[in-house]
């Protein structure tokens, strides 16, 4: 079940964003139908809602019975994310109201081997952690990235690589050598996201250095740093590498300059499952991402959205996370 949309981003604007997000298939009146599976290099990607491929698995018993004996009784298990991450992770299907993504098909495999029906739902990225708080949802997916902060609220069971990549114009007029070279430029990034503790670790230490600081420009629809890069409003956007790639290659006039751990140069940042600290659950969920890196489940989705680079082979509970921010 669907339900929490709390903005509506039309299809149309997205394909618009994108140029060649969508190839049109066929004319149809007024209007053309927009293809429903995109290849891009070599992946082919399916955006419809009805998501026919998508990879299920089978409930195991034993670790069905791990789970609190409340969500046990509900029979559901309901997950919170953002809808604006961006294909290959988190959006909507060319309906313009079904989650697909990544992400999603990971929730699915979770409830699944727990015996829970999933209910998906959405809302801006800080209120997802809002929504954990109150319990008014049980889990949050959405390329959450472990934090030494976020480690003292929550629980993480880990299941991909946290990469990220700086996104630039192809006719960008200068190129990334190291962090200094964002010295001066605008770079757009997510608020309230791991990329915009790295993105401020960095300008802070090139202020430090004599240097000019980073000017950081924030946004929360992917949209609109897709239109501010295309009309170079800003010189790259730091954020997912998944997405970028995703981007780079519909879009034609982007290209990634560099990638990172999420974590920069601390450690491999991971991203994991987020729940309430000590609710009981994390135990569970863990044991069901371990099932599905031992059948094979697991590395299905992998391969289904082009994550090969993201792919880990265990799942961990809260294992050391990007440090706490520096004042």
């Amino acid at each position: 079940m669907f339900v929490s949309r709390p903005r509506r981003r039309p299809w149309a604007t997205l394909a618009a964003a994108l140029t060649t997000v969508a190839l049109l298939a066929s004319g149809c009146g007024n209007g053309e139908e927009i293809d429903e599976v995109r290849t891009v290099g070599g992946q082919t990607f399916d955006l419809s809602p009805q998501q026919s491929t998508r990879v299920r698995a089978e409930r195991v018993d034993t670790i069905a019975a791990q789970v609190p004996q409340a969500i046990r009784d509900r029979g559901t298990l309901v997950v919170t994310g953002s809808a604006t991450t961006g294909p290959p992770l988190r959006f909507y299907a060319t309906d313009d109201r079904t989650l697909v993504g990544s992400e999603v098909d990971f929730a699915y495999l979770v409830a699944d081997i727990l015996g829970l029906t999933l209910e998906v739902t959405a809302a801006d990225w800080s209120q997802n952690f809002v929504r954990v708080d109150s319990g008014e949802v049980d889990v949050f997916i959405s390329n959450v990235t472990v934090t030494e902060e976020r480690k003292e609220k929550y629980d993480f069971a880990t299941y991909r690589l946290d990469n990220v990549a700086l996104e630039v114009p192809k006719d960008a007029d200068w190129t990334y050598a190291d962090r200094k070279s964002l010295a001066g430029k605008r770079i757009g990034v997510g608020a309230g996201t791991n990329q915009e503790q790295l993105l401020v670790e960095w300008s802070n230490r090139n202020i430090a250095e004599g240097l000019e600081p980073v000017d950081i420009a924030y946004y929360q629809q992917t949209t609109d740093y897709y239109l501010a890069l295309s009309s170079h409003r800003i010189d790259g956007f730091l954020g997912p590498n998944p997405v970028a790639v995703y981007h780079s290659a519909t879009s034609g006039d982007t290209e990634i300059a560099a990638t990172f751990s999420g974590a920069g140069e601390a450690l491999q940042a991971e991203i994991a499952v987020l729940t309430k600290k000590d609710n009981g659950l994390i135990g569970a969920i863990h044991a069901a991402l371990r099932h599905s890196l031992d059948s094979g489940v697991y590395q299905q989705v992998i391969d289904r959205w082009g994550l090969r680079s993201e792919a880990v082979t265990q799942s961990r509970i809260n294992p050391p996370g990007l440090p706490k921010k520096t004042a």
